[in-house]
């Protein structure tokens, strides 16, 4: 779960930190307050889209960060912290990420940093988000499969894997066969392209090392001159006329002489020796290379052209050597299945049919299971509804079989719903009201709550629309889950609020021409002041701090028997 969450420097959030415990916590306040900000960093914190408008004016960066809690030893998280390279001590997980004003986000996991796409996907173990965006997704008909498939995750997903990976072969096959298919001239025109192709690389003949060698010959040739000036002068230093060699030996037959009188100087008459036939050795070394050497404008030349070839074939082929030889190899194998295309297609046309044969008895076991879980579901899903009064609504799931395999099988599902009697059920997007949708969120969360493994569930505002018994509903629901998962609830109404284990009020003020975001915890009476705010409106009196005291207790006593019942 959520323990502590840091904000600095985003959007009108100066510098704020706030605490989060089990259970459900609320955070109520003024339209415009900072209420939505708060969970618009959390978003950003697990791998959301940042954007330059989060940083606060005159920052150069926003910096978030988020400490989280594991409790269980089996969380799902923990592979993927391991697969990440992640140490984790004690459960805890930090996650934090800076916005930069140049455009750039710096993301870590407990001090590693890390790319987006992994703070993305270990947030989304961490955290989920329910805002209206999600009454949206339930507006697609084509996200109505995914929320069927999540539900029967259990008894679906080994069968839905081997599906995938059969159906994306054989979509990689049937592009093969489509490009296989060109008209005549096409396929001439490619053929002559490669086989101009082919002969050029293999006139060119490259080698692995062969650029490196030629490379260091020319330096070599380049500095010949220099070269073979210098190596004069050490021969003549060592061997010459100069006798260097000569002097060192007189110095090792003295010091050979003086050891048998004294036997301090044995180290000394050792290195002297040893240098002594070192440098005999470098002489014959120096000497054996400059009889060698002889410079050729020819070879230079020769030198040019073929390190010329390699640029050209690099600017043509690839940028290295490596690219350039894979290349061919490519090719080669490309001109061989166009000038045997007709046996090729023939061969992958008939492989295309036996994986056919195979995708149908997936997909058809894919359609059974979902169709076992689509009762399943519906009949949840109708109980999760009777409790949000929608008694009379009926909910079923739609199936369409496809012409033709996608990357779910051949099933094409839509939620149908009724809401009112008498009347046959239809696309849920078509029919539902806003609120409607809500409940419907609302209840699926209920369902999933239990299973799917998230730490933390945020719901910004889907309260939005509703009063009297529906929103009561709505705050039990809520409640209900909390008791699974840590809930984080932004909320207009009083009934939630009630529910609430730990309640915050965000406040906007002024402050030197500028504009901060404030969180404070409400306990006892003020609490119950702000309750009685969300009843009334600004006015409090009396009689609405009692209703609102009245209020949180009968919410304190229906809670105690959701953990009790």
């Amino acid at each position: 779960m959520l323990r502590e969450l840091s904000i600095r420097n985003f959007a009108i959030i100066d510098d704020l930190t706030v605490s989060f415990s089990d259970g459900l916590t609320v955070l109520t306040g003024e339209t415009g307050a900072g209420k939505s900000i708060i969970i618009d960093a959390v978003h950003l914190l697990a791998g959301g889209r940042g954007s330059l408008e989060f940083i606060r004016h005159g920052a150069r960066k926003a910096e978030l960060g988020g400490l989280f809690q594991i409790m269980s030893d089996n969380h799902p998280i923990y592979a993927k912290l391991e697969e990440a390279g992640i140490e984790v001590e004690e459960g805890t997980i930090i996650l934090r990420r800076d916005l930069n004003d140049n455009g750039k986000s710096i993301c870590r996991v407990n001090g590693k940093l890390v790319p987006l796409t992994v703070l993305r996907d270990i947030g989304s173990s961490l955290i989920d988000i329910h805002g209206q965006h999600e009454n949206q997704e339930l507006m697609d008909e084509k996200f109505h499969i995914n929320l069927l498939d999540h539900f029967a995750a259990d008894t679906l997903q080994a069968v839905k894997e081997k599906y995938t990976a059969v159906y994306e072969e054989y979509r990689a096959l049937k592009r093969e066969v489509q490009s296989l298919s060109l008209d005549e001239q096409r396929i001439a025109q490619r053929i002559d392209l490669y086989q101009f192709q082919i002969n050029e690389l293999e006139e060119a003949a490259l080698k692995m090392d062969e650029e490196e060698q030629l490379i260091e010959e020319r330096r070599r040739l380049i500095n010949f001159h220099k070269i073979f000036e210098r190596s004069h002068v050490a021969y003549e230093t060592i061997s010459g006329e100069s006798k260097g060699l000569d002097f060192i030996g007189d110095a090792m037959n003295a010091l050979e002489d003086i050891v048998s009188l004294d036997a301090s100087f044995q180290e000394a008459a050792d290195a002297v020796t040893s240098s002594f036939y070192a440098l005999q050795d470098a002489a014959y070394q120096i000497k054996n290379v400059m009889d060698e050497l002889e410079f050729d404008p020819e070879r230079m030349n020769e030198v040019e052209q073929r390190l010329a070839q390699y640029q050209a074939m690099k600017r043509k082929y690839g940028t290295t050597v490596e690219e350039i030889l894979s290349y061919h190899e490519k090719i080669e194998e490309e001109l061989m299945q166009l000038i045997n295309r007709d046996e090729t297609i023939g061969q992958n046309e008939k492989r295309l049919q036996e994986m056919e044969g195979v995708l149908e008895t997936l997909s058809a076991e894919l359609s059974r299971i979902r169709k076992e879980n689509a009762v399943l579901l519906s009949d949840a899903i109708m109980e999760q509804l009777q409790v949000l009064h929608m008694e009379k609504a009926k909910f079923i799931v739609n199936f369409t079989s496809l012409e033709r395999f996608d990357s779910n099988g051949k099933d094409e599902i839509v939620f149908y719903i009724s809401t009112n009697v008498g009347e046959p059920p239809k696309s849920l997007p078509k029919i539902a009201s806003g609120g409607e949708l809500s409940r419907m969120m609302l209840a699926l969360k209920t369902i999933f709550s239990s299973s799917n493994g998230i730490t933390s569930i945020i719901f910004d505002e889907v309260d939005t629309g509703v009063s009297g018994r529906v929103a009561q509903a709505i705050a039990e629901k809520i409640a209900a889950i909390s008791i699974q998962s840590q809930v984080l609830c932004i909320s207009h109404l009083p009934q939630v609020a009630a529910m609430a284990d730990q309640h915050y009020y965000i406040k906007k003020q002024v402050e030197h021409d500028r504009t901060f975001t404030t969180v404070n915890e409400l306990k006892d009476s003020a609490r119950i002041e702000e309750v009685s705010r969300m009843m009334s409106g600004a006015e409090i009196t009396e009689l609405t701090l009692q209703h609102a005291s009245e209020l949180i207790q009968i919410a304190s006593s229906r809670k105690q028997a959701m953990v009790t019942g």
